[in-house]
């Protein structure tokens, strides 16, 4: 902690005024890290001190900062001064050597139990619970990243891509609006902050980058199953410029749709003539909705009880799964869910060995990936 902070400003929910104090150079960060940064492994430091010292105070003033996350630390001049407004830092650093040099450059932050350093891939840690996340994110991960912090119901300060960015914040209506930008809108509000160049980083990515700024929000609408919601919007903006009555018709393969012809003909006539690009995330909850109700998924036409009978191994395991099936109350989608996963596990423990109908149920898991 540098002398200008105190212990009321790490308690205060109003960001420091970072311009005033004193800290480590960028440049003299790289020198005694003794890595250099490698595009091709997305390390591109921020060495502009103006930027390192904006980015802390795009947090709204009641966002609560007693555990800030960081993802990507680098050589840890963000990390500096993220130790100014949080009271408890968690870093994620995938580098071992960067991780070390973080280890001794902010050796008494450690042994104060200020800065924890977790070293490994963000995409494969255990992230810690946290109240807000800062980060310079690797752009060639932003979208995996960010996805597995959005639903955290937490404010979010990052750096990515310019255009990634921009696609995030984008409105209905604009050539940027697309399937990001309706996912990241339904766990938050999306804001460009400020736009970076290229000289603000070493070495120098080959695009300009953007500050984003997200905050919770609930949705004015709901949704009975995230996960179909989400990939509904996949597949619908897949043939954007096509009307979506003909995109859900023609990505039923992607939706996992079995009778999109039934949701065609359930659905508003004004929905359906309009363009994916042209609809609000409330508006393509209404029609997921819809298509979760009117729909079936693929795997579907294999019956729930045929996939346990010839799934599940022992009589004793397919009567108390039957018995469970019985007593719940969910859409087809979950349903068919719930049972593709004791399928798949209960075969697995039972004698290691997977079925036929179990090895057909994992090709069609792999097809239900949503971001």
């Amino acid at each position: 902690m540098t002398d200008a902070t105190s212990e009321s400003d790490l308690n205060s929910n109003t960001p420091v005024d970072l311009d005033r104090q004193d800290f480590r150079d960028p440049d003299a960060l790289r020198r005694r890290s003794g890595v250099s940064g490698d595009p091709n492994f997305d390390q591109h430091f921020l060495i502009d001190d103006r930027v390192l010292n904006r980015i802390p105070t795009y947090l709204s003033n009641n966002t609560d900062t007693r555990h800030v996350l960081e993802i990507g630390a680098g050589t840890g001049a963000l990390t500096d001064r993220l130790l100014s407004v949080g009271g408890v830092v968690t870093v994620v650093e995938r580098d071992p050597t960067l991780a070390s040099f973080l280890h001794e450059e902010f050796a008494d932050m450690v042994d104060e139990d200020r800065l924890n350093i977790i070293e490994g891939d963000a995409l494969d840690v255990t992230i810690p619970p946290f109240t807000t996340s800062i980060s310079n994110l690797p752009y060639g991960i932003s979208s995996e990243i960010l996805f597995k912090l959005l639903p955290s119901d937490c404010p979010l300060i990052v750096m990515v891509q310019r255009e990634f960015g921009e696609r995030m914040a984008a409105d209905p209506g604009t050539d940027a609006y697309g399937r990001l930008s309706v996912s990241a809108q339904h766990y938050a509000t999306v804001e460009v902050v400020e736009t970076v160049p290229p000289t603000a980083f070493e070495p120098k990515p080959a695009v300009e980058s953007a500050v984003i700024r997200t905050e919770p929000r609930d949705p004015d609408y709901t949704v009975a199953d995230e996960t179909f919601f989400l990939r509904f919007v996949k597949a619908v903006f897949t043939q954007r410029r096509k009307t979506v009555r003909n995109a859900i018709r023609n990505t039923a393969h992607i939706s996992m749709l079995d009778a999109p012809e039934a949701v065609v003909s359930a659905a508003d006539e004004t929905l359906l003539s309009q363009r994916a690009g042209d609809l609000t995330p409330s508006e393509f909850a209404e029609l997921a909705t819809i298509a979760a109700e009117q729909g079936k998924w693929l795997i579907t036409r294999r019956r729930p009880m045929q996939l346990i009978q010839r799934s599940l191994n022992g009589v004793k395991s397919r009567q108390r799964f039957i018995s469970l099936l019985k007593t719940q109350h969910c859409l087809p989608t979950q349903l068919v869910s719930k049972v593709m996963d004791v399928c798949l596990n209960s075969g697995q423990v039972l004698d290691g060995s997977l079925s036929k109908v179990q090895r057909r149920l994992i090709r069609s898991q792999k097809l239900l990936q949503v971001i």
